[in-house]
């Protein structure tokens, strides 16, 4: 009895160094994955500097009335490829309009299409890719030969073949055929995602307490496995934004009256020699945006990505 009650005292004994009462022992939690990556990625120059342009090209697609007051649209025959000056930095375009306020006006369109491409073509991705990964067997199958097929056709290829068919040539056009060949790559970093966690051990405790399938994808998977595909959903922005700016630059893309960089460079292709700042100034904005999302990218892989750490 001696023995027992010792014991029983030597158990119930605190650890002098680790205080019950301690309210920040209480409330520490381990650190998850976000935290950590947010932790490393704010000391990183390479994801403040993208970021920072980033908030400034979508405030500027959002808000393009702030930095620019004009019309653009409204056009001066006079003021005809008239050069940058003090007044007017950008100079003008051959129909007098003026060109400062067109580039600003153009990152609304342009950055639209990237974001609402991107964000319908990672739903598909991650609803199909969740399917797929997490019941296996002929389902899998079948998704995984659909992607197969789709992810052989080159995006600007089918770009160019199915805007001449639709003939229509709309910001919704343009941006649901870009949409319609934008999610294999996503999908299958979904699925593979997916496979690697739903052997895991609190998969299976999930599944014996009696979760749903549905349950289990969106409250246990999904977290745990999404993280791939949002860093190259960051990447597939700026890719989409540069198809964009490539269909419209071939002709087959958005048309007049709409204002994007891809057709301010499609309409600068003639006169590079006699008016080079008809095909800078939208294109450094454009080289700027797509090397910002690219540069989130690279920077939320290193961050999220502990192999790389």
């Amino acid at each position: 009895m001696t023995d027992i009650a010792s014991e029983t005292q030597v158990v119930g004994v605190a650890d002098p160094e680790i205080p019950l009462g301690d309210p920040a022992s209480r409330l520490a939690k381990p650190a998850s994955l976000w935290s950590d990556a947010w932790k490393e990625l704010r000391r990183k120059p390479m994801f403040i500097i993208s970021g920072f342009l980033i908030i400034l090209m979508m405030t500027i697609a959002a808000f393009p009335q702030l930095f620019a007051s004009g019309d653009p649209r409204e056009a001066d025959l006079l003021n005809s490829l008239l050069r940058p000056s003090s007044e007017h930095w950008f100079g003008y375009d051959l129909q007098g309009r003026d060109y400062y306020t067109r580039t600003i006006y153009g990152a609304r369109t342009s950055v639209s299409i990237g974001l609402i491409v991107t964000i319908f073509a990672s739903l598909v991705a991650v609803i199909l890719g969740s399917i797929a990964g997490y019941y296996g067997g002929w389902i899998d199958a079948v998704i995984a030969r659909i992607t197969d097929i789709w992810f052989a056709i080159p995006l600007v290829l089918a770009g160019i073949v199915l805007l001449n068919a639709l003939g229509s040539k709309g910001f919704w056009t343009v941006s649901g055929v870009l949409i319609a060949f934008g999610w294999p790559t996503m999908l299958r970093l979904m699925r593979s995602s997916v496979l690697s966690i739903r052997g895991l051990d609190f998969v299976d405790a999930a599944r014996a307490l009696g979760a749903s399938d549905f349950r289990i994808i969106t409250r246990h998977i999904l977290p745990n496995g999404i993280t791939p595909v949002i860093v190259y959903a960051t990447i597939t922005v700026g890719v989409v934004i540069a198809v964009e700016a490539t269909l419209s630059f071939l002709n087959v893309g958005l048309q007049l009256p709409a204002v994007s960089w891809g057709l301010m460079i499609s309409e600068a292709q003639r006169r590079i020699l006699s008016a080079p700042h008809l095909l800078f100034f939208p294109g450094a904005f454009l080289s700027v945006t797509v090397f910002s999302f690219i540069l989130m990218g690279d920077a939320l892989r290193d961050a999220l990505d502990p192999k790389l750490r």
